[in-house]
């Protein structure tokens, strides 16, 4: 099953409720809730009260967007600890984080085994809840090349390890589709946007080819994946419901 959704940063002005007002809107079926802003990590009530409102308004929590960095740093210092606590509460399936804070070409030997060390240790203590850890792929990160990726898909074999893929704004759909390829067997999540090299953001139709491409190797695989809307142009709600209608359109769901 392809399942059209929302990353809910792309709107860290609104409140959760209009957050699933809005999905109701532009008829998508899931939201991936984020830490920094709609589900603090340690508020164990805000999560359950999310998690709740999610499911009353007819949509599944995808995921919960932590911001956690293996082996530590970033913005967001929460032990993954009451990062696992708020995503049980949340009733979250997968918990999405970071490969550290430095790009793979210059991240050193010790510091990428640090990360991989904590990958393995958080997804022990993950499964214990039945949740699974996402390893995104985000810039300066030890997922921004795809040679590294390959390697760290392979460091971390760990059953309840899987990867969220999102397009590099500047490589060829070619290359992407290769990356795209590469963890499609542990592929758990896409986040969805047409940005140009520069990092302006377009309405997702006009990247309508690339998406079709990318949504067919997912589709050939049988794999149920959520593709979630991230940082539509302007920050708009407008655009979120077309981008959500061209999405469904490509997935071929329904609203």
């Amino acid at each position: 099953m392809l399942i059209p959704g929302l990353v809910s940063v792309t709107f860290r002005k609104l409140t959760p409720e209009e957050i699933i007002s809005l999905c109701g809107k532009a008829g998508v079926q899931s939201i991936e809730w984020g830490a920094d802003i709609h589900v603090p990590a340690g508020d164990i009530a805000r999560a359950k009260e999310v998690g709740q409102r999610t499911r009353d308004a007819g949509l599944m929590v995808a995921a919960y967007g932590s911001y956690y960095r293996l082996a530590g740093g970033g913005k967001f210092p929460a032990p993954f600890e009451q990062v696992l606590a708020s995503a049980a509460a949340l009733g979250a399936p997968t918990i999405r984080v970071w490969a550290g804070v430095k790009g793979a070409k210059v991240c050193p030997p010790e510091e990428r085994a640090a990360i991989v060390a904590d990958g393995l240790r958080v997804a022990d203590l993950a499964a214990r809840n039945g949740i699974t850890v996402c390893v995104e792929y985000h810039p300066n990160t030890l997922t921004d090349d795809a040679d590294s990726v390959r390697l760290l898909i392979k460091e971390l074999a760990h059953p309840n390890i899987e990867f969220l893929w999102q397009p590099p704004a500047d490589e060829p759909v070619e290359a992407c589709a290769a990356r795209l390829v590469d963890v499609l067997p542990r592929l758990r999540n896409v986040h969805v946007y047409q940005w140009m090299p520069t990092g302006e953001r377009r309405p997702l139709a006009e990247g309508e080819a690339n998406w079709r491409s990318y949504i067919e190797i997912v589709r050939e695989k049988g794999k149920s994946v959520d593709f979630l809307l991230e940082f539509v142009r302007d920050d708009s709600p407008e655009q979120f419901i077309a981008d959500a209608t061209a999405l469904r359109r490509f997935l071929e769901v329904r609203a």
